[in-house]
């Protein structure tokens, strides 16, 4: 495995870490949810430096 596979690997890791203690994976997935966990991923390790990301979004309701 070449360094920077391990690298990234690593980052996405301490991503998902972060994203479970923040507590993201225990509450009822919904759209913003999801995008908050598909963003706290990739910021990894800058989730511990003060970056917090969330994601707020809205799906179309059905006519009734």
């Amino acid at each position: 495995m070449h360094f920077s596979s391990a690298l990234l690997a690593i980052w996405l890791v301490i991503g998902v870490i972060a994203a479970a203690q923040r507590g993201d994976y225990t509450d009822h997935i919904d759209c913003s949810s999801a995008g908050t966990i598909g963003v706290t991923i990739p910021a990894g390790p800058l989730n511990y430096a003060g970056v917090d990301p969330h994601i707020h979004c809205s799906t179309p309701q059905p006519s009734s």
